[in-house]
Order: C-alpha cells, then structure tokens, then sequence
C-alpha cells in the first residue's frame, strides 16, 4: 500500500523536474507552441495523478481506526550521526496531499491560461521552463519527510519566483522588484534557518514525524532551556515562523509582494496568490502539534496575522492598479489563515481554527488565482493595470465579467460561494478563543467586500470609456480556466472539509455558527453597498471622502510608508552606520595585512631569486663561495679549539 502510494506521488514531483530541463535545455530548439503544449500535458498527468493520489489516500487507504495516518517514506542523503541526518522521500498526510491537488489544479489552469495570454512573447519556452522549475518546487516542499528538504525545496522556490518576477528582465522595475523579492525573503529564510539548526540540535532528528511526535523527549529539555525569558523551544518556533512570514508576506516582511506584480500576470496567479504564498502558512500547520504546546508562539502569529489583514485591507482600499489591489488583497487573506492556526488548539472542535486556516488555503487558491486570471484578460484587453483606464467592461467581456464577480462574491464572503464556508469558520474559531481578534478579523472582512467591490464596479461599470482598440475576449484557452476556477469558486465551499482536514487527523463534522454567519454575511454587504454607493457610477462623493480623510488616505495610498522605513533601515543605518565601517576596516587592516605579507613573500622571492637564475657560472661560484665560507669556519673552530 505505501509502496503503491509512494510509486505515483514520486511521479509527480519528478513529472516537473523533468519538463524543467526538457524546457530549459531544448526548449529553444521548439517551436513555443510544441513547448507550452508539452508543459500542459505535463501538468495534466500530474493533476490526474494528484487527484488519484488524494482519492487513494481519503477513500482507501489513509483511514486507520478512523484516524488518518501519515504515509511516507525516504532514503538517507547526507548522515551527519547515527540520529541526525537528512532524508528525501515522501510524506503524505491530510495537507500534503490537499497541496498536492491545490498546486496541480491551479498550475494546470495557468499553463492552459498562459498559451493564450503569452502567445507572441519573447521567451515563450523560457517561460514554460520556468513555471515547471516552479511546480517541481512547490510540490517537493509539500511532500517534503523533513524539515531539511523542506528548507531545500523552500529556496528553490524563492529561486523559481524571483526567475518568473524578472522574466520582463528589460524593465528596470521587474529587475528591481525580483531583486526585493529575493532580498526580503532570503533575510527573513536566514532565521527559518537558525530555527532549523536549534530545533534539530535539541531533537537530534530533522524527521518530521520524531519532531511533531508528542511525546518526545526532546521537547521537555528544550521548554525547560530558557534564554531572554522565553523557553529554546518558543525562541526555535518563533525563529522558524519568520521565514513562514517572509515567504507568506506578512508585516514587516510584505513589502515584496505588491512589486512582485511586475511578473506575467498568470505567474502571479500561481505563486503570488494561491501557491508560493501559503507556503509560510503550510509551514505553521506541518509542525503545528509543536507549535501547540508553545502559546506564546501562537499568539504572536495570531496577533501578526490579524493586524497584517487589517493593515492589508486598509491599503488595498486607495490602490488603483488592479494586480496591486489584488495583491494586498492576498496578504490579507493569507494573514486570516495565520490568525486561524494562531487560535487554535489542538484535537476535536478545539482545532476548528486549524481545520478553518487550511480550509481557506483550499478555497482561497481557487477565487484567488480566478481573479488574477481576470485580471490578466481584463489587461489583456485593455492593455492597462489601472482602474481609471477602465470601465463599462460588463458587455464587452461577459464571460470576465461573471467569473470575476463569482470569484468578487466568494471573496467577500457571501452565501453560499465558497469563501463564505471557510471564512466563517475562521470567524468563529476566533470568536471563540479570542475576541479582540475577532473583531479585527471582522472590520478586515468588512473591507475586503468594499475593496473587491469597488474593484469589481470600477472596472465592469462607473462609467463607459472610449477605448483605442474595442475590447473583448480574448479566447478558448483563456475562458476555459476562468470557467473552472469559477466552477470551484462556487462548490468547494461545500466539501465538509472537517472529515478530511483536522489537527489530529481524527474527522469531525463543523458546523455552521449561525451567529457569526450572518453578523459576517451583513458585515460585507454594508462593505459592497457603500461601494455601490460610490462606484457603480461617476460621482463625486468619493474625491468629499478623499478631501475629508487626506491624511489617512495619503499614508494608506503610500502603504504607510514601509518601503520609505525598509530603504530608511537598510541604507542610512545598516549599509551606512554597520556594512560601511566593517567594510573599511576589512580594506585597511585585513585586506593590508594580507597585502603586507604578499609585499614580504615579493620582497623575499625578488631577493633570493638570483639562486635559480639558470646560469651554471653562477651556481658554480656560489658553491664555490659556500664552500670557502665552510673551510673559514672549519679552520676558525679548529685554531679556537687548539688554543683552549
């Protein structure tokens, strides 16, 4: 049964790998057509397996005694001693193998997508090669059987998104915003890092089934070390946490992210909003069993989630590029599911916020990526990013236009789309444990209806523009994903999720918390009437609001100047006052005392060199010259010694 299991789950990591070098190497001898049909074939035999995989494991063989066990299984790579060493294998559980259908689904869609949306772009096949190299990474990370090969797979993925960021690598600002997306994460994986090496040390095991076991010894030494305060462990989990934040873009680390636009639009719809971004959440419920028994970890990843949605939402309410919106749009969701896993407890209806974070993972990567594909055929059509280029869109682009307001009413958390399920589960886990936090969670939702609305008003109604080129679809294979996703953009809300998906593996049925439906469900269509109010036509009651609130909405539309204070910290204080003086001190005293001792070695070398000139003359009378010297010194010892 593993072996069967562990047979096709390899296959669709290794699926990837290959077309990545296939692409890579040859692509440039293909025809782009032949390349990106041979990614989407590709990516449509690693979904089939995907969805095999997960039937096999739900249905057949994952269920032991009523619980869901893990399957896996790896071969030793590197052995540091007999405990501690790194596998590579394959680790399938309730949310490897939910992953594994999240990112085959969404990648298949983008391919298919992609072979309409980048028909005539240079690089075509590169492109293709690239997304490949991407889902290869994404899927080993998922899968991963340790921590080690998570972290592997981790950084390839931060190579593969900074790859697809500068793929318009003639734009200065694709460039520039690869590079922050590769600095800023890189410098939150370095503490990802040191979390691994002190978890590792205490637990003498990468392993992730030794390190989330309950009962392992190590556990109790780590809580019982403690350093400034808090125990190893909480220092380990929290270390750990901050390359989840960078990853998933969480404050102070978010400010890669709306640059990360400056991609293809349907790379942002795969890494930028429903795969590479949960990252940093998988990451928290992959080693959630350790980070239960730490609460003060917890609650710091509750408190950072639930003010990073707020803050998200604010921002997204004054951007006017559409990616850009959606982009802040993702932080905030993806904060929500931080905050979820934050208020959770563990086994039972007590784990509700765990099953309701990873639920909304699953819902959120479909209206998601949908709205980023919109986005791109809005684009596409219109050959602009921003709001006020558009507008009377809804008959020029009625396939768009409903499939984007399916992904708007899913979004904003309206009955019975999908959104709606997952984001009320999340509510009511937060109700529950911890009610500041509800309420911030519930202002957040109330924004995103009125920010996704007056996206969705701004760009189908406001007012008619006369456009340069007449706007319309832009083809089969580009509507056939907005299809689907819209498809499960409106039924994955109705899986019960709850048998599939729980903290301890043991399924449950979640009900509906009728209170926190319905306080949510008006929340958000007070949030969408205002927008009505104020978008569905021109007026001039938003530019009042606008006058009224400038202070808020200037600091707002300047994203409250964290990438001012990032710029602030890296130049005036860390290159400036700390890398300049390190810097002349490695010129002056290091580098000029290797400099020196290169001066003596030349000095020397210059002033012994004659001995190997090559001229037997010379060697004769140096030998001669020695010789002398010794007879001197013979005879001077013999007349010293005869005259004592």
């Amino acid at each position: 049964m593993g072996q069967f299991d562990f047979t096709y789950s390899i296959l669709i990591v290794a699926l990837p790998a290959i077309m990545f070098l296939i692409l890579g190497l040859g692509g440039k001898y293909m025809k782009p057509i032949v390349a990106g049909t041979l990614g989407t074939i590709s990516l449509g035999i690693m979904t089939v397996l995907a969805y095999f995989t997960a039937y096999q494991y739900f249905f057949v063989v994952g269920k032991v005694d009523g619980v869901y066990q893990a399957i896996h299984t790896a071969t030793t790579w590197l052995r540091f001693t007999d405990t501690l060493h790194i596998d590579l294998g394959i680790y399938l559980d309730p949310i490897s193998v939910m992953m594994l259908v999240v990112i085959t689904t969404v990648s298949l869609m983008v391919h298919v997508y992609s072979l309409g949306y980048m028909k005539g772009e240079k690089g075509f096949q590169r492109y293709y090669a690239f997304l490949s190299l991407f889902s290869f990474a994404m899927l080993g990370l998922v899968v991963a059987t340790n921590i080690f090969q998570m972290y592997i797979f981790w950084e390839l993925v931060g190579v593969s998104s900074f790859l697809l960021i500068s793929f318009y690598y003639i734009k200065p600002s694709a460039v520039a915003a690869s590079k922050k997306a590769f600095i800023v994460t890189r410098f939150a994986d370095f503490f990802f890092l040191v979390g691994i090496l002190l978890l590792s040390y205490f637990s003498g095991s990468f392993d992730f089934a030794t390190i989330t076991s309950p009962d392992a010894p190590f556990i109790a030494s780590m809580q019982g070390t403690s350093f400034i305060g808090l125990s190893v462990l909480t220092w380990a989990m929290l270390l750990i946490f901050m390359g989840g934040a960078g990853k998933s873009a969480m404050m102070p680390f978010h400010i890669w992210l709306p640059d990360a636009m400056e991609g293809p639009t349907p790379a942002s719809a795969l890494i930028h909003a429903a795969t590479m971004v949960v990252a940093g959440v998988f990451l928290v419920a992959r080693l959630f069993p350790v980070y239960v028994i730490t609460p003060y970890a917890l609650d710091v990843i509750a408190w950072v989630g639930a003010i990073t949605a707020l803050f998200a939402a604010v921002v997204a309410c004054t951007q006017t590029d559409i990616k850009r919106v959606l982009a802040f749009s993702t932080i905030s969701q993806i904060a929500f599911m931080l905050t979820s896993l934050g208020v959770s407890k563990f086994g039972g209806h007590d784990g509700l916020g765990y099953m309701a974070g990873m639920f909304h993972l699953f819902t959120h990567a479909f209206f998601k990526a949908l709205l980023f594909l919109g986005a791109g055929a809005i684009i596409h059509a219109v050959h602009s990013n921003e709001m006020d280029d558009m507008g009377g869109l809804w008959k020029k682009l009625p396939i768009t236009g409903i499939t984007f307001g399916i992904a708007w009413l899913a979004i904003a958390g309206i009955w019975p789309f999908s959104g709606f399920w997952s984001k009320d589960e999340i509510l009511a886990a937060a109700m529950e444990n911890n009610m500041p936090i509800y309420i911030i969670l519930s202002i957040a939702a109330g924004l995103t209806a009125f920010y996704m609305s007056r996206l969705f008003f701004r760009i189908f109604f406001y007012e008619k523009k006369q456009y340069h080129h007449e706007p319309h679809e832009a083809g089969v294979a580009m509507a056939i994903p907005l299809i689907v996703l819209a498809t499960f953009a409106v039924f994955a809300g109705l899986i019960p999720f709850g048998k599939f998906v729980t903290s301890d593996g043991v399924p449950y049925d979640a009900h509906l918390n009728y209170q926190v439906a319905i306080t949510s469900v008006v929340i958000s269509l007070i949030g969408m009437f205002v927008a009505f109010k104020l978008y569905y036509k021109k007026n001039d009651i938003p530019d009042r609001i606008v006058a009224n609130i400038n202070t808020l909405y200037t600091w707002a539309l300047h994203k409250f100047y964290f990438d001012e204070l990032w710029l602030f910290v890296t130049r005036k204080i860390i290159f400036k006052r700390i890398s300049k003086p390190i810097a002349w001190f490695d010129k002056k005293y290091v580098d000029g005392f290797m400099d020196s001792l290169a001066y003596v070695t030349q000095a020397s070398s210059r002033a012994i060199k004659n001995f190997q000139s090559g001229y037997i003359q010379q060697y004769a009378l140096a030998y001669l010259v020695g010789a002398l010297i010794l007879v001197v010194g013979f005879c001077g010892w013999v007349i010293c010694f005869i005259c004592k």
